[in-house]
């Protein structure tokens, strides 16, 4: 079982973007504005495993749904 703490850098270096604090925000900044109605890994700009990933995270409640929910809030307006 995973027990490290995550967080919004080991998130994004889990989904293979780059995860400098520069990064982050300008991925942010650049996808932010995702519709209320659209589920985050539905959002256009992920790749299939990055969805999966995501989608999976949040729909079994694993040790990773409250970071992705986080990014979650982050990306929307």
């Amino acid at each position: 079982m995973d027990t490290e703490m995550h967080s919004i850098e080991t998130l994004f270096e889990q989904l293979g973007l780059d995860n400098s604090e520069k990064d982050i925000a300008r991925f942010i900044k650049l996808h932010k504005s995702i519709p209320d109605n659209v589920p985050l890994y539905e959002a256009e700009f992920w790749n299939e495993s990055q969805a999966e990933f995501l989608r999976e995270a949040v729909e079994e409640d694993a040790d990773w749904a409250e970071v992705v929910d986080h990014l979650d809030a982050m990306l929307r307006d």
